[in-house]
């Protein structure tokens, strides 16, 4: 694809005044040009393209401040947001999303009450049809929308998203909470929380996650800047650059899984030796995600690699199907497409749905070890 008459287009957006430049905010950072080019190259692989593109990603990325960003905080606990912006020493990604033309976010902004309303309202209307909206959080709606409302003049959190989706050009729901609900749509559900999805009739893009990784985020603010379309999507609107793989097929202890070595309880020895963490609960065969390639804590660790097995938060109701968390999954069919069986009851006639062999394999391989 010849991305030059798409980048010449975001040239010929306004750009946000009084802002650093990109090189200058890097230089700042200790990030050097060759630091910004193999993130480009990195970012080029994650988006499917090869390092030919760096140069380009690198020109996309300069011209970010040319695209304007509007981000909602819903029924939520800001860990979205916290997870990107709130590094201890900041990364080229958390520098690349300080830079784009962020025209709202409440966590971050100077303003508020009546002001933070009126910047809202200027920035729809200013930006209309091209800005791109990122909403974290469940939403509480119909009857029981007033157990969310926002601003100086308690608009309800539904109102308020469903006119920015109308005006947005691209929408994404960051986080499991506005991507299907999360814990706030979790049974009984007392609020009726839903996803971001279930209150527009536009195309709503999920980057779940409790919370999702940083270069999840930006990645897809990258991919929609380089084409100006939304990314390939798998079957719960995520996209496949980031969500085609199962989490346990990249798993740095995929190995032990394989030789049936298994953390039978906490702290035990095969804990001390990073056995495989199936049996206390690991979901990571049912879950799709890229945690085991991008870490977090600036790309330094993950859950699995810190000895807690991963719950399965970026699947459809994780709160209600994941659990218990640290107990291997009983015999029952979720939700998920990626849905797979557990237990030592499965049997050989449903090894044919999507995955069973996995969880056989488990079962298996830990009759051989144990």
């Amino acid at each position: 694809m010849d991305f030059s008459a798409r980048l010449k287009e975001l040239e010929s957006f306004e750009r946000k005044d009084n802002k650093a430049s990109l090189s200058s905010m890097l230089k700042q950072n200790g990030f050097t040009r060759r630091d910004f080019l193999k993130y480009s190259s990195a970012m080029a692989a994650m988006l499917g393209l090869s390092s030919t593109f760096a140069p380009t990603i690198a020109k996309a990325i300069e011209l970010a401040d040319r695209l304007p960003v509007i981000w909602l905080h819903m029924a939520e606990c800001t860990g979205c947001s916290e997870s990107l912006l709130r590094s201890d020493a900041p990364t080229i990604d958390s520098l690349i999303f300080d830079y784009i033309n962020l025209e709202y976010h409440e966590t971050i902004m100077a303003a508020s009450g009546f002001q933070a309303e009126s910047n809202l309202e200027n920035a729809m209307k200013k930006h209309k049809g091209k800005y791109i909206l990122m909403v974290e959080g469940a939403i509480p709606a119909g009857q029981s929308s007033f157990y969310l409302t926002l601003g100086a003049h308690a608009k309800k959190g539904e109102e308020i998203a469903k006119q920015a989706c109308n005006n947005a050009a691209a929408i994404f729901a960051i986080g499991a909470c506005s991507s299907f609900g999360g814990i706030q749509a979790a049974a009984p559900n007392p609020t009726n929380a839903m996803p971001l999805s279930k209150i527009t009739n536009k195309a709503v893009i999920n980057v779940p996650g409790c919370p999702p990784s940083e270069k999840n985020i930006v990645g897809n603010v990258l991919h929609y800047v380089l084409y100006g379309t939304l990314p390939a999507l798998d079957n719960y609107n995520r996209p496949k650059w980031a969500y085609e793989n199962r989490i346990h097929d990249l798993c740095e202890r995929r190995g032990h899984f394989d030789a049936g070595e298994f953390v039978q309880s906490f702290g035990d020895e095969g804990a001390k030796k990073g056995y495989c963490l199936y049996k206390v609960g690991c979901k990571g065969p049912y879950t799709f995600n890229n945690c085991s390639k991008l870490r977090f804590n600036q790309h330094t660790n993950w859950p699995i690699g810190a000895g807690h097995g991963c719950i399965g938060c970026s699947e459809p109701d994780f709160w209600d199907n994941m659990g218990p968390f640290e107990e291997p999954l009983k015999s029952h069919l979720f939700k998920s497409i990626s849905a797979d069986a557990t237990s030592d009851k499965i049997g050989i006639g449903v090894l044919t749905l999507t995955g069973l062999a996995i969880a056989a394999h488990a079962v298996i391989s830990s009759v051989k070890k144990d």
